[in-house]
């Protein structure tokens, strides 16, 4: 097996939940992804999901309301071109999922496999959360794998994160009906204070933890941001029968 990760990117991950990789994705490889993803979200092809309809602070009250057609998400990334398909079954990233797994790594078309959008007014904030509240498989051990499409910060909703917060043990009533952080609890503040901003440039990639607490504010710029995400887990991770977690086929990779 190809170790393209060195012993001290494995550790960093282990240890802080995340691994940025810098200039990762080639540019043209972008500007392709980027350019599916501008002519879908502006002919709203199906299927998306609106702003209006995940109904977070600040989100339109309805479809028919200004900004209520405002996309949130591409859904299918990978049934919907094969720009994305050849993005997230890349031999490199297969090599480096299946090094951090330890075994061969399957990509999973039940969570993410979409394309996250934000937009300037209508693009709202994200709460301190965890993927693995979506998911059901046997162990809470997922990779999730963020492509920045174009620039991201803290100005235009980039991703935060809490390191090592994947090995945190809440107690009950840190988190709400939602399975989101609670602001209001003290317990949560020194959670809170840890959290850092992971600037992105077009091409860079991160993989972080299923249980990794994550969060993003609005996009305060002029332009809508886009990023490609995928979620990964080793071959013997598998899903719970029922679930929506076996809703979709799962993909062995390499």
């Amino acid at each position: 097996m190809n170790t393209p990760l060195s012993a001290a990117q494995v550790e960093a991950f282990q240890r802080d939940g995340y691994l940025l990789l810098k200039g990762f994705v080639p540019a043209a490889a972008c500007h392709e992804m980027l350019s599916v993803t501008q002519d879908h979200v502006r002919h709203a092809v199906a299927p998306l999901e609106y702003e209006a309809e995940v109904g977070y602070d600040g989100a339109p009250a309805s479809l028919e309301a200004p900004g209520g057609r405002t996309a949130r998400r591409l859904r299918t990334a990978w049934q919907r071109d094969v720009h994305f398909q050849q993005w997230a079954s890349d031999p490199q990233l297969v090599a480096i999922l299946h090094q951090l797994f330890g075994e061969p790594a399957c990509i999973t078309l039940a969570h993410h496999n979409c394309v996250m959008t934000k937009h300037p007014t209508f693009g709202t904030a994200t709460g301190w959360h965890r993927d693995i509240r979506y998911w059901s498989f046997e162990r809470n051990e997922l990779i999730s794998v963020w492509l920045a499409l174009g620039p991201e910060n803290a100005d235009n909703g980039g991703l935060l994160y809490i390191p090592g917060s994947h090995r945190v043990q809440l107690q009950p009533g840190q988190m709400d009906e939602l399975d989101f952080l609670r602001p209001d609890v003290a317990a949560n503040q020194p959670l809170f204070a840890l959290g850092i901003s992971v600037p992105l440039e077009q091409g860079d990639v991160v993989l972080f933890h299923s249980g990794l607490f994550h969060a993003a504010g609005k996009n305060n710029s002029d332009q809508i941001k886009a990023s490609v995400v995928f979620a990964y887990h080793g071959q013997s991770n598998l899903p719970l029968p029922d679930s929506r977690s076996a809703s979709s086929p799962d993909i062995l990779l390499g």
